[in-house]
């Protein structure tokens, strides 16, 4: 590599231990060089010699450190974002970027200001899934498409520990948590929508937040495209529905990427982000004649280094980033409505 590209984490609870620190280690481009932990110190036993910082200042405050990863509880990202631009600092931000759309764009006219980066970790886009349903939605096989539907449901019926996801904090709730990764997925898809209209819902006894969402995306020819999510789905629906007039294709949510972190399965080991045999998409199709074909898709290897690669392209080679401002902020302005 041409440029070592110096980071720290500003967290290592789950987000930093499995979708961070895996990635950053294994990319020759990266150097992981430090992390915030406030209290037990765990990072070294997983990355000898690194850097264990008490305090987000004290790791804004190493020289040496050229990117940043805000990794912390949603109601933080602003106020970290904004200290680690101020420090010089790129910043790789987790979803949701900000709690608002306001935020957002300040933020983004500070980097520019500073002729720093602001890049925004949805990492979805990077799913076997969400993949294959792309690939087969733009080959055309469908046809015109008519319906969309990229649901992301979950069965937890208790209330979590996690104060700033379960407690009215500005992003916190279901919208926030999941929403950020099917908006983006759609986003990125079909682009900003021309209108939209949200459903929220309590469901869950005592819940203080959302723990239901449904958002009907609209967009040019009469495409209509509904992503939802649900803490209370006890019996897991496909994740990627879509209907047009040659086919419908059909795909459930299988990325098992983070299962195999979660088990210390390191991306780079043979098998990684490989999905298991029956979670291969369905595509039916219908011709001229009304003869129906049926064939199985099955996705390609899974890998979010490539979200990390693109992260080192536009740091050291100023390539644009996949995720943009805009589709950020259009992001926003729909959560926050």
């Amino acid at each position: 590599m041409e440029k070592v590209i110096s980071t720290g984490l500003l967290a290592y609870g789950m987000s930093g231990k499995i979708f961070h620190g895996p990635f950053l280690d294994n990319h020759p481009g990266f150097k992981l060089r430090a992390v915030t932990e406030r209290s037990a110190k765990n990072a070294d036993k997983d990355y000898p010699g690194i850097i264990s910082y008490s305090s987000v200042e004290d790791l804004l405050n190493d020289s040496e450190i050229e990117l940043v990863v805000i990794n912390t509880p949603n109601n933080t990202h602003y106020e970290y974002a904004e200290k680690a631009l101020n420090a010089g600092k790129h910043i790789l931000v987790e979803k949701p970027f900000t709690p608002s759309s306001a935020e957002a764009k300040y933020l983004f006219e500070l980097a520019a200001k500073k002729n720093l980066h602001i890049l925004v970790y949805q990492n979805r886009r990077w799913d076997s899934d969400f993949s294959t349903f792309k690939e087969v939605v733009e080959s055309g096989k469908l046809g015109k498409l008519s319906e969309v539907h990229i649901r992301y449901d979950r069965y937890k019926s208790a209330i979590g520990v996690k104060a700033f996801k379960e407690e009215p904090f500005p992003a916190s709730g279901l919208q926030y948590d999941l929403g950020p990764h099917v908006l983006d997925q759609a986003i990125s898809l079909f682009g900003i929508p021309l209108s939209f209209h949200k459903i929220l819902g309590k469901n869950r006894k005592d819940t203080l937040v959302d723990d239901y969402f449904c958002i009907h995306l609209t967009y040019p020819d009469s495409v209509n495209v509904f992503v939802y999510s649900s803490m209370l789905v006890v019996d897991i629906q496909p994740s990627f529905i879509a209907h047009g007039t040659n086919g419908t294709l059909v795909k459930e949510r299988a990325d098992i990427q983070e299962e195999q972190l979660l088990k210390g399965i390191k991306p780079g080991t043979p098998g990684f982000g490989v999905e298991p045999e029956g979670k291969e998409a369905k595509l039916t199709t219908i011709n001229s004649a009304g003869d129906r074909y049926t064939e199985f898709i099955v996705a390609k290897p899974s890998n979010y280094g490539n979200l990390f690669e693109a992260v080192y392209q536009t740091l050291v080679h100023q390539q644009p980033f996949p995720v943009t401002q805009e589709q950020q902020i259009a992001q926003l302005e729909i959560l926050e409505s």
